[in-house]
């Protein structure tokens, strides 16, 4: 694994907030009647035996031997059926997997039981330390018929215990019902205090995962945000995981934007809002700066990178917290776009398995970052890839760490991708053509594999992104 040459150290700061108590809210009417049942693929028996092994293997993340998933052709007139029972595989292999779950919907309230996952070990300085991460997930309101919006919130860092108490009173306390909450409490302090590290990489995904498993969480209105600590993580969780969100909210933050790449944002709804007067390291500046790019993007790329930023005037770290969610709650996921803008950064020396469509495969192990440019018009698809480097610009007056960077694009001359592709891309009855840096590497007629759909469940868990064609192509 490739180790970041990049990694700044989020800036520990302090949170006060000081929440009113939630509204009462009227508990979930029962779940809409049930719906009309989705066509169903009859598989053979051995065929959803073979993939009920190779997700269990993937699940248990098994490297030796690799799990692989089993063959079958597929038809396009009946891959609305195989996808329902492809999905219907998945959940009963996550059910029969051995993990901490996510529980029972509680109302929020200040009586809302509290739940733990026990997530890998952190290393700091040398030693390890357990991870074991309490957490609220409750609703209000009544249940849409798609499902809740779910909500991330990540908190601020100080004293974590009256921090985490915060949150859950803002899951109460804000008008984004009706909603789902999940509301983490940091599992350890000091350098271990960040939303970003490894650890707590494992946690986002598998709440993901299990979210996007559930009958209760619209997978179109997955959120994060958070304040201070919490706005600079989800900030840059907002890029990292940006193909899984329909927005994101970091408040009284502001990272430098090599730690959150603004072109991956081009679908999702972006907040950032940070007082005038937060200049403990530079958020104001960093948010301006954030600002700057949002825009130049917006104007090359019209109708794409929706963001609300705002520096409040007269305001210090502390801010009025209410109109983000608001905001947020208005905008859906963008799951099949046809127009892609990717950068490949690791977090905590962790690289995305993929992104929207894409999968690289292999890439020099000397460049760190690689920027993808994917548009699809018609049947042709043109990927652009190269490395990026950073050099800094400005450099803070009074703490020394970069705060602007200008990138250098170099064509790339070699690697390995994987372009998923479905009939919400490309018109998959017809050849597709694509181009890499301006050269054809493929035309031709794609096949519908079984096994490809399987292995794209596995990499991004999203019953919207079970793509039944692959291309492995070279460059």
């Amino acid at each position: 694994m490739k180790k970041s040459l990049f990694l700044l150290a989020s800036l520990f700061v302090m949170v006060g907030c000081t929440p009113s108590n939630a509204s009462p809210t009227p508990p979930t009417p029962p779940k809409p009647a049930p719906q009309k049942p989705k066509p169903m693929a009859k598989l053979p028996a051995k065929l959803s035996e073979a993939t009920r092994t190779f997700f269990a293997g993937s699940l248990a993340e098994v490297s030796s031997p690799e799990p692989v998933a089993p063959e079958h052709k597929l038809k396009l007139s009946e891959l609305e059926a195989y996808r329902n029972a492809m999905w219907q595989l998945w959940r009963e292999s996550n059910k029969a997997f051995s993990e901490e779950k996510l529980p029972a919907l509680a109302l929020i309230s200040e009586t809302m039981p509290s739940h733990v996952w026990n997530l890998p070990n952190e290393e700091d300085g040398g030693q390890s330390f357990p991870a074991r991460m309490p957490f609220y997930y409750g609703y209000k309101g009544a249940r849409p018929s798609a499902g809740y919006p779910l909500f991330l919130y990540l908190h601020g860092s100080g004293d974590k215990g009256p921090e985490w108490e915060n949150g859950r009173r803002f899951a109460g306390q804000f008008k984004d019902g009706p909603s789902i909450y999940f509301v983490p409490q940091i599992p350890n302090e000091g350098q271990l205090y960040r939303w970003w590290q490894r650890s707590k990489l494992h946690a986002w995904e598998k709440l993901l995962r299990l979210a996007l498993l559930s009958d209760e969480v619209d997978p179109l209105r997955i959120y994060f945000f958070g304040i201070s600590e919490g706005g600079y993580g989800s900030q840059r969780l907002a890029s990292y995981y940006a193909d899984y969100l329909a927005g994101a909210g970091p408040m009284a933050g502001g990272e430098p934007l090599i730690n959150a790449p603004v072109e991956n944002c081009q679908h999702i709804a972006f907040s950032l809002r940070t007082g005038s007067k937060d200049n403990m390291f530079h958020r104001d500046r960093l948010t301006q700066i954030t600002k700057d790019a949002f825009e130049a993007q917006q104007a090359r790329y019209p109708g794409y990178y929706k963001h609300f930023i705002q520096l409040i005037p007269g305001f210090g770290h502390g801010i009025p917290y209410e109109p983000t969610t608001p905001w947020l709650a208005q905008h859906k996921r963008t799951p099949h776009p046809k127009s892609v803008r990717w950068e490949d950064y690791p977090v905590d020396g962790v690289y995305r398995q993929g992104f929207y469509n894409l999968q690289p495969l292999e890439t020099p192990k000397d460049i760190e970052r690689f920027f993808y440019e994917e548009e699809i018009a018609g049947n042709t698809i043109n990927l652009k890839i190269s490395s990026v480097t950073y050099t800094s610009v400005e450099n803070s007056p009074n703490w020394g760490f970069p705060m602007r960077y200008e990138k250098t694009f170099t064509p790339a001359t070699s690697g390995k991708i994987r372009v998923y592709l479905s009939p919400e891309l490309v018109d998959l009855s017809k050849p597709v053509r694509i181009l890499i840096n301006g050269r054809e590497v493929y035309s031709a007629q794609p096949t519908l594999s079984w096994k490809v759909m399987a292995e794209s469940c596995t990499t991004f868990f999203d019953p919207l992104r079970l793509f039944p064609v692959a291309l492995d192509l070279s460059y």
